[in-house]
């Protein structure tokens, strides 16, 4: 039985994917297959002109014909994808399905309608962009059968015998075997991690974990995952068009967040790392590729309740040393990480707290404290030098 290749592609058209294109369309041509069937949604092209141009022409040189199928109601052919329909010898649109928004290219000269919008199969079927109607192309067997009698590349396609049928459709009978392939599974996940949302939750993620993992100290799982998140994010921004500025933004408010977890209080600082994070995260990518809001909030959300709460109370227990109680803290001395005046942070038996100390007597950075009081989370402190205890035990009896 003849074989029909059917190569699924979804996703935007990423370096990966072009060169999965080139090699079964190879592959086809050399085991002479009856038809390489490329069934597409994608919703545009990460690659060069050149690069897509050389794939539109390796269409219309291999010896084998080549069809272009965008399948599934809500599917879609976009941007430079768009060309791989114009580029094939026959195609067809499911109903529900869309073509447009396609870019100058020196290959082929494509309708207005299809550069400044988006169409459906019937406007594309009347315009020629597609040689199969909506209901020849509503599924991949009725497309593969659709295809029989079409002539493409000096032959004339035999893929199904049709069965007259009293008052109803012919019935149809494939006379060929649909071979289907996909991306591998290692150039499958190089392709999801060049999707937009993907690259962007791994940065952030990446992001978090190696500051949760700078503020606890030690190597732990949390690094190691943070460090392979944002190798594989790195991928992933390389093959996007990813913008300088939007990417300088998120280190920025990744920045701002850990000054302000140092501190061990909310302030100006994390006022400047959820503004930057956003900014950075609207302004990621550009060329009409976008994040998407669900994983925008997703990844702001998650970013911003690390930052406020997870992190800060993670490094107070894990530096903390137990205790009966906290009451036994009082009289303990430290060293303020931040100026304390009247508030600030200090480090006290190797964990940082929040603090503040009488307006009378402020404490510098690097200076030492003595804790006088506890309430709540906030140590009271006073000089270690200089304070009333100081002063008491060096009052001379009376």
């Amino acid at each position: 039985m003849r074989v029909v290749d059917v190569v699924q592609v979804s996703g935007y058209l990423d370096p990966i994917v072009v060169d999965f294109l080139d090699g079964a369309l190879r592959s086809a041509e050399r085991e002479g297959v009856e038809a390489l069937i490329i069934q597409l949604d994608s919703p545009g092209a990460l690659v060069d002109t050149v690069r897509l141009e050389r794939l539109l022409s390796l269409i219309a040189e291999v010896d084998v014909p080549v069809a272009v199928w965008v399948g599934d109601s809500g599917a879609s052919a976009l941007g430079g994808a768009a060309h791989l329909v114009v580029a094939a010898d026959l195609a067809g649109l499911a109903p529900g399905a869309r073509i447009g928004d396609a870019p100058k290219t020196a290959f082929a000269e494509v309708p207005e309608a299809l550069r400044r919008g988006r169409i459906g199969p019937g406007e594309a079927h009347e315009l020629g962009l597609t040689q199969l109607n909506e209901e020849e192309a509503a599924v991949l067997g009725s497309f593969i059968a659709a295809l029989d009698g079409h002539e493409a590349k000096g032959r004339q396609l035999r893929t199904a015998d049709f069965r007259e049928v009293p008052d109803g459709p012919d019935e149809a009978t494939l006379t060929v075997q649909a071979r289907l392939s996909r991306l591998p599974l290692g150039s499958q996940l190089l392709h999801t991690v060049a999707s937009p949302p993907v690259a962007y939750l791994l940065l952030t993620a990446g992001l978090a974990l190696l500051v949760f993992e700078l503020f606890t100290a030690g190597v732990g799982i949390a690094g190691v995952v943070g460090a392979v998140s944002l190798a594989l994010a790195g991928y992933g921004l390389a093959v996007l068009p990813t913008r300088p500025l939007g990417l300088a933004l998120c280190l920025l408010g990744i920045l701002g967040f850990s000054i302000d977890v140092q501190t061990g209080v909310p302030r100006f600082w994390t006022g400047v790392g959820v503004v930057s994070y956003t900014a950075g995260s609207v302004l990621l990518f550009g060329e009409g590729v976008s994040v998407g809001w669900l994983a925008l909030v997703g990844g702001l959300v998650g970013v911003v309740l690390m930052m406020l709460a997870g992190l800060p109370a993670t490094v107070r227990s894990r530096f903390s040393t137990p205790t009966i109680g906290r009451e036994s803290m009082v009289g303990e001395l430290g060293e303020a990480t931040v100026a304390v005046a009247p508030e600030g942070t200090v480090r006290v038996r190797d964990a940082l707290w929040p603090a503040r100390t009488n307006r009378a007597t402020p404490i510098d950075a690097g200076g030492g404290v003595r804790v006088v009081a506890i309430e709540g989370t906030v140590l009271e402190v006073e000089p270690e030098e200089g304070g009333a205890r100081d002063y008491r035990e060096r009052r001379p009896p009376s």
